[in-house]
This record gives structure tokens, C-alpha cells and sequence, in this order.
């Protein structure tokens, strides 16, 4: 009988942007689950906090069963094993992102050989999307819209209002 395919898409999701929405909806048909892995990096800090941020995920894949959402620090790989993971979702914008995912696949492999990265191209449309340039934005008071899933809009809006 046939394993499930589980991947794990990792990344802070601070916040998450269409980009992000936009490749996890195209890898469903690649996968019987992926697991939004909304990272804790004590190095990293972010601007929304841990639970608004899984809270976005959940609200923007409420309506897709094999979408779980779930919050982890540590290793990706040590994440993957604790779910069954067999595989890691990346997504690549630009050769820049390509070079720093080589890298970090390559080390992930070293530590789990049983575990593969996969790699999207980020649609054209979207590819200019960054997290940190939505923050920017948002800290400046200025439109999110078409960059922000519309689904969260309001509620990411009002968030950044209350911490400028």
C-alpha cells in the first residue's frame, strides 16, 4: 500500500501573501496533504505574532481539508519527521531565492536522506511579492490589496493598525 505524500511548506508567513496562497492551492494536486509549517525562529523577528499568524493560514484554508496548518520551532526536518513528512514545498521567485534554497535542500538532505525538496516557480504575477514588503507597506499605512489574500485583508489591516 502506498504512503501518504505529506509535504510540509515551511516559512514565518509574516503575513502570508498571495504568493503563498497561490502555490500552496497549485501543489494540492502534487500531494494527499501539505502541512503550512508556520515557523518559530527565536533569531527572527517577526511582526505578527505566532498565533495571528497561524490564525490567517486557517482562516484562508478553511474551505481545503488537505491543507493543516500547525506551528513548530526547531529544524524543518526534525518537523517533517514528527508529521510523516516525506517532502518539503519551496517556493522560488528568483535565481537569488534558487541559490539559498539549493543550499539549505542540500544540508535538509544531509540530515534526512528520506526527504526531498520540491520547488515551485512562483507565478509571474506574484513573484515581486515578499513578505517583508507587505510589512513595509502595512507600517506605512499603505494598500495591501491584491498583494494580501482578500480573505484576510481586513483582519491583517486591522492588526498592523493596532501595532503602528
Amino acid at each position: 500500500m502506498d504512503k501518504e505524500r505529506i509535504a510540509v511548506f515551511p516559512g514565518s508567513f509574516d503575513p502570508v501573501t498571495v504568493g503563498h496562497e497561490l502555490l500552496i492551492r497549485r501543489a494540492l494536486p502534487l500531494f494527499d496533504r501539505i502541512i503550512v509549517g508556520v515557523g518559530n525562529n527565536g533569531e527572527k523577528r517577526t511582526w505578527f505574532t505566532e498565533a495571528e499568524r497561524v490564525s490567517f493560514l486557517r482562516t484562508l484554508f478553511a474551505d481545503e481539508p488537505k491543507v493543516e496548518v500547525a506551528s513548530y520551532a526547531g529544524l524543518t526536518v526534525d518537523f517533517c519527521r514528527e508529521r510523516g513528512a516525506k517532502y518539503i514545498l519551496r517556493g522560488l521567485r528568483t535565481t537569488v531565492d534558487f541559490e539559498y534554497e539549493k543550499t539549505i535542500a542540500v544540508v535538509n538532505k544531509r540530515l534526512a536522506a528520506d526527504v526531498e525538496s520540491v520547488f515551485l516557480c512562483a507565478d509571474a504575477e506574484v513573484a515581486f511579492v515578499q513578505s517583508a514588503v507587505v510589512r513595509d507597506l502595512l507600517k506605512h499605512n499603505r494598500s495591501v490589496d491584491g498583494i494580501v489574500p482578500a480573505a484576510i485583508a481586513d483582519t491583517v489591516r486591522r492588526l498592523a493598525a493596532e501595532k503602528r
